[in-house]
C-alpha cells in the first residue's frame, strides 16, 4: 500500500494532518469496515513496512486507536484489534451529544459577527460538497465545521474536552457517511444548527446539535449492520 499522505480541507480552512493521524484514520476505517477482525494482531514492524514509514508514527497511531477503544494495547505485547461494546459506544455518543450541544448553545450567544459570517461560509461550502457528491471532502470539512463551533463557544476548556471526545468517536462518525443519503441529511441537520446559532437561540442550537449527534450514532449503527 502506498504511504499515507496528509489531507487538506478546503481553501481558507486548510489543516494538515500528522502522519500518525493519517495512519490512525486508515487503520480505524479498516477496523470499522470489518477488514480487520477483532482479535487480529497489529504488529508495529509489519504496519511500518506496509505503509512505508518508521515505527514512531505507527506506535502513536496505535496509542490513539487504543484511546478510541478500537485497539487493546499492553506493554511489551502486540496490539490487538477490539471494538467498543454497543453499550460503551452508546455512552461515548451520549457524552459527545451533550458536549456538542453545550458548545452550540454557547456559540449562539458568544460568537462574534466575524465568526457568524465564517460559519455561514463553511455551511455554504459543505452544501456545495453535498451537491457534488464528495463524501471524503465533506467529512474533512465537517470536522473543521464542528471544531469551529467548539471554538465559537469561547470556552477553551470545553473546546478541549469536546475535541478529545470527538477524536475517540471519529472512526464511527466517519463510517456513517457510507450510509445512503446520509450526506444530504447531515447537511440538513447542520442547517438547523447554523440557523439557531445565527439567531442567537441558545436552546434551539443546543437541541438541534444534540439531535444531530444522536442521529449520527443511529446512522453508524445502521451502517455497522451491513459490514
Amino acid at each position: 500500500m502506498s504511504k499515507p499522505r496528509a489531507a487538506n480541507g478546503s481553501v481558507g480552512l486548510r489543516r494538515t494532518r500528522t502522519l500518525a493521524e493519517d495512519l490512525r484514520i486508515q487503520i480505524a476505517d479498516e477496523i470499522v469496515q470489518g477488514k480487520l477482525d477483532p482479535g487480529a494482531s497489529l504488529d508495529e514492524h509489519m504496519l511500518a513496512r506496509r505503509f512505508g514509514v518508521s515505527r514512531t508514527p505507527v506506535r502513536e497511531a496505535i496509542r490513539e486507536l487504543a484511546a478510541s477503544g478500537l485497539v487493546d494495547a499492553e506493554p511489551h505485547r502486540a496490539a490487538i484489534v477490539a471494538r467498543p461494546t454497543p453499550d460503551r459506544l452508546k455512552q461515548m455518543f451520549d457524552v459527545m451529544a451533550e458536549l456538542e450541544a453545550l458548545c452550540a448553545g454557547l456559540s449562539s450567544v458568544n460568537m462574534t459577527l466575524v465568526e457568524r459570517r465564517e460559519i455561514q461560509d463553511m455551511h455554504a461550502s459543505l452544501g456545495e460538497l453535498v451537491r457534488r457528491g464528495e463524501p471524503v471532502a465533506y467529512n474533512e470539512m465537517n470536522e473543521v465545521f464542528h471544531a469551529f463551533i467548539y471554538a465559537g463557544s469561547h470556552n477553551e476548556y470545553l473546546a478541549e474536552i469536546t475535541l478529545a471526545t470527538r477524536k475517540r468517536v471519529s472512526p464511527f462518525r466517519r463510517a456513517q457517511f457510507r450510509s445512503l443519503g446520509r450526506l444530504s441529511l447531515s447537511y440538513q441537520e447542520h442547517d438547523r444548527v447554523v440557523t439557531a446559532i445565527l439567531r442567537g437561540d441558545r436552546e434551539a442550537a443546543a437541541s438541534h446539535m444534540r439531535a444531530h449527534i444522536l442521529t449520527v450514532e443511529d446512522a453508524y449503527e445502521r451502517y455497522a449492520e451491513t459490514v
